[in-house]
């Protein structure tokens, strides 16, 4: 996985206010921790970290450290849940060789055979051990001509070279269907709301995030 270069700033002011007028300035409130080192509190650069970050598990390369360059991951991100922008990120610290346990997409192409069938797909993502320099982007799940009764399982996925499961073998990623299974609770679902009410004598009755904690 390729590194982005991220130019970090440290912090001396902390609280609501400070971070206002850090993400009035373009930037990006953040933490740094890990590795039994001290948190460090930091600002990035809004537009070059939300690009970043549209790379799963993007491995960033923190510049301008006292410490010189340093590796790290996105651990969490917090976004302003109705404009959408960066609000701060925490990033944990990763070293060359070290395993990492990450989230990683699984990116499914192909076409299920034609009939009456659909495919579920019970996995969005999958738990993965890799090397945190080489963690892969996404996990390809072909399902080209798959059939009714045909399932993936994590035992199934082709994971590149020093990439271990973290979930168990036997876990089901994706079958195949019958589409008129899909539709019962539905069904179910209407025949419900066609049932008769219960007497009124016997219905039921009843009675008249902070942004930034640690700066």
């Amino acid at each position: 996985m390729p590194e982005v270069k991220i130019a970090a700033e440290a912090r001396t002011e902390f609280g609501k206010g400070a971070a206002r007028r850090t993400r009035r300035e373009g930037r990006v409130p953040a933490v740094l921790y890990g590795h039994g080192t001290e948190t460090r509190h930091l600002s990035l650069p809004g537009h070059a970290l939300m690009l970043a970050l549209k790379t799963p598990n993007v491995l960033l390369r923190l510049e301008g450290l006292k410490s010189g360059s340093e590796l790290a991951l996105p651990k969490a991100v917090q976004r302003d849940p109705v404009k959408g922008f960066l609000e701060h990120v925490d990033l944990i610290l990763v070293r060359r060789g070290e395993k990492v346990t990450v989230e990683v997409p699984i990116r499914v192409s192909g076409d299920i055979a034609p009939g009456d069938t659909m495919l579920n797909q019970l996995l969005v993502q999958i738990s993965l051990e890799a090397d945190a320099t080489n963690i892969p982007q996404g996990i390809d799940v072909d399902v080209e001509g798959m059939e009714l009764g045909q399932a993936v399982h994590a035992s199934d996925l082709e994971l590149p070279p020093g990439v271990t499961l973290q979930v168990e073998p036997d876990t089901l990623v994706l079958h195949v269907i019958a589409q008129q299974a899909a539709e019962e609770p539905e069904e179910e679902e209407e025949a419900a709301e066609g049932a008769p009410e219960a007497p009124e004598a016997l219905a039921e009755t009843s009675g008249g995030r902070d942004e930034e904690q640690a700066g």
